[in-house]
């Protein structure tokens, strides 16, 4: 959705007994951050920023978003990101071939799937069944295809009986659903409540839902910066921020993250982020939980991306202590 960089100021807002104060100063640490897509989905990660929550431990963030194609895990390979927003399942590819993760999965962001389900018209009564014989733009990538895939499954639909369109980008997907392609489309928000918005569609179901909690996604690092003072203060600022956008009303979140969504109806801002907390997305606790990951492994043994079953040791990790 956005692909830019930015570096906040030492006069960010920061958040004390839930209200916003203004006027932190002290000196100032770059803190790099990389994103692998950039949405509401991940509001954890965009409120220790939007919210002032580095700010206030003394980090300044600079954020940037992968290109497409390109994984974020590989900026902390080269050095230009301290900490990225990635998923667990990233490490399947290097342990497949035999080598060890280059990074570890140290807390996680969302607890549940975040792409959502769209139809032409509006479906009070919707069930999976309804997608036999359809044709569905599903978003591509190494994750969103296997948890639609299993999904499916989960509803009892063999995914031979859909056709599954790739359409490319986000935004391409779209365009393509707009010009009159598919019956479905399955997004991640907030795209499919921006289509709600503009009339052009509406949301019959989220794969979260059918899929339950799972390892979706995390934040990565290395091993080493993990043992840093900055990794702590990052800890320290992160779990502040979820704890947060857990339990601030989802049009004050919105608000508070407005200028990292400039293309984004803050209407449609709202609805989204309410709809991650009602989905219960951002569960309480930060830790990547042992059955979150088994879950996570079961859906892409389910869609034989990975021979065998890793041990949990191998790709997660526990977070900094303060």
């Amino acid at each position: 959705m956005m692909n830019r960089r930015k570096m906040l100021g030492l006069s960010a807002a920061s958040l004390a007994g839930g209200l916003f104060s203004k006027g932190i100063a002290m000196a100032a640490e770059p803190i790099r951050i990389e994103f692998t897509l950039f949405s509401a989905f991940y509001s954890p990660l965009v409120a220790t920023m939007a919210g002032g929550f580095l700010q206030a431990e003394g980090l300044a963030p600079v954020f940037t978003v992968a290109p497409p194609g390109k994984s974020a895990l590989a900026s902390l390979d080269n050095g230009s990101a301290h900490v990225v927003q990635s998923a667990p399942a990233q490490a399947f590819n290097a342990l497949e071939k035999g080598e060890r993760p280059s990074a570890v999965h140290f807390a996680q962001i969302n607890e549940r799937d975040g792409f959502f389900l769209a139809a032409r018209d509006a479906d009070r009564d919707f069930s999976w069944q309804k997608l036999k014989g359809k044709k569905v733009l599903v978003t591509g990538g190494y994750q969103p295809p296997p948890m639609f895939k299993y999904a499916c499954f989960k509803s009892g639909i063999d995914i031979k009986d859909i056709e599954m369109i790739d359409a490319g980008s986000a935004d391409a997907m779209v365009t393509a659903f707009r010009g009159g392609q598919g019956d479905y489309i399955h997004l991640q928000g907030p795209y499919p409540q921006q289509l709600e918005h503009d009339g052009a569609a509406h949301i019959v179901t989220a794969l979260a839902d059918v899929i339950g909690p799972c390892a979706f996604s995390s934040l990565a690092a290395k091993r080493e910066w993990l043992e840093t003072d900055q990794a702590k203060a990052f800890m320290r600022a992160y779990r502040k921020a979820r704890a947060w956008v857990i339990a601030t009303k989802a049009s004050d979140i919105a608000s508070a993250e407005a200028s990292y969504f400039k293309g984004t109806d803050p209407s449609v801002l709202t609805d989204t982020i309410a709809a991650y907390q009602k989905l219960g997305t951002w569960s309480p606790h930060v830790e990547i939980t042992r059955s979150a990951f088994e879950a996570t492994q079961d859906i892409f043994q389910h869609a034989g991306l990975i021979k065998k079953r890793y041990a949990y040791e191998d790709i997660v990790t526990a977070p900094p202590s303060s």
